[in-house]
């Protein structure tokens, strides 16, 4: 497992830490490829990402601009 979306799990539960883990170890089983796990936790961290950006740009009135958002913060 590729160290580089590792901190995507800290905030995980236990339970979720290991069904990530048995989920890439299946993966890399039916693939064969031993990067396969890797590449599952970085799409899951990109999913992350983005749903991150949509909640903080659904923050954001449509009609204003980034100026909005600087009056904002």
């Amino acid at each position: 497992m590729d160290s580089s979306f590792i901190y995507v799990l800290e905030p995980w539960g236990p339970e979720a830490r290991a069904l990530f883990k048995e989920l890439s170890k299946r993966v890399i089983e039916s693939t064969g490829d031993p990067r396969a796990g890797s590449y599952l936790g970085q799409r899951i961290s990109l999913a992350i990402q983005r749903g991150n950006a949509a909640s903080i740009l659904g923050t954001v009135p449509r009609c204003g601009g980034f100026e909005d958002v600087l009056d904002f913060i």
